[in-house]
């Protein structure tokens, strides 16, 4: 019965440290202070309604969000001067086809909040 209880209390302890050194080894960009976040939601210019399936990526980052079912997406960046925000239609019309368009973001705080109107094609 004492064993089962020091090897319970090992294997937590080992899935614990795991998981620290996991943390310490990559973490996540917003771990480390110099990143800012983009979020918002996409809608259709004429009818207004949300976009689904609109890829959202930030000039020189590698990461990328695609919009959910309300239209909405958010992204980190590492916090620049100015930085260009691209919306593109990937999802091959399943929503309608829109025309990519950028937004320009030259006073960037650590949360920066964007709504943005897409043209159809």
């Amino acid at each position: 019965m004492k064993r089962n209880r020091i090897r319970t209390i090992l294997k937590g302890l080992s899935f614990t440290s795991a998981m620290f050194i996991f943390q310490a080894c990559y973490g996540t960009p917003q771990d480390f202070g110099s990143d800012s976040l983009v979020e918002g939601q996409v809608k259709s210019l004429t009818s207004g309604l949300p976009i689904k399936g609109i890829k959202v990526s930030v000039s020189g980052n590698l990461n990328y969000d695609t919009t959910d079912q309300e239209g909405k997406f958010s992204i980190y960046f590492e916090k620049l001067d100015s930085v260009v925000v691209r919306f593109e239609d990937i999802d091959s019309g399943e929503n309608g086809l829109y025309q990519d368009t950028s937004k320009v973001i030259k006073e960037i705080d650590e949360k920066v909040y964007l709504e943005i109107l897409m043209q159809e094609k």
